[in-house]
């Protein structure tokens, strides 16, 4: 499952702002350090924060997709190893259940009641 990406309301907000007091003023300076200057660099920042965290979802969502196939991959082979021990030795020897695998004669078989003919 995907990594939901982020999107930022405020930062929309600000950037709609930030063309409004644009529109008063290009130099727009309110005193104290209130420029839109410094307003629109502190979008640029704020907006670049939120492109790197959402670049660190997808690498996260690779690396993920990559394990999950990795683990597939793995899941197969140990699979595959475990049938070549049974043709190999056969699936009621020692060397079958040294392997991880249960041994035929040690398999309780109990086949389901028949149903009564109707």
């Amino acid at each position: 499952m995907a990594y939901q990406r982020k999107s930022s309301k405020h930062i929309v907000d600000a950037q709609e702002r930030s063309a409004n007091l644009a529109a008063i003023s290009s130099g727009l300076d309110l005193g104290g350090g209130l420029t839109l200057t410094t307003f629109r660099s502190q979008i640029t920042a704020t907006q670049a924060l939120l492109d790197a965290y959402n670049a660190q979802l997808a690498s996260a969502d690779a690396a993920g997709n990559d394990f999950k196939a990795a683990e597939k991959e793995l899941r197969t082979l140990s699979a595959r190893m475990l049938a070549g021990v049974g043709v190999i030795y056969g699936k009621d020897s020692n060397e079958y259940e040294m392997a991880g695998g249960t041994r035929a004669s040690e398999i309780d078989y109990h086949p389901a009641p028949e149903s009564p003919a109707v």
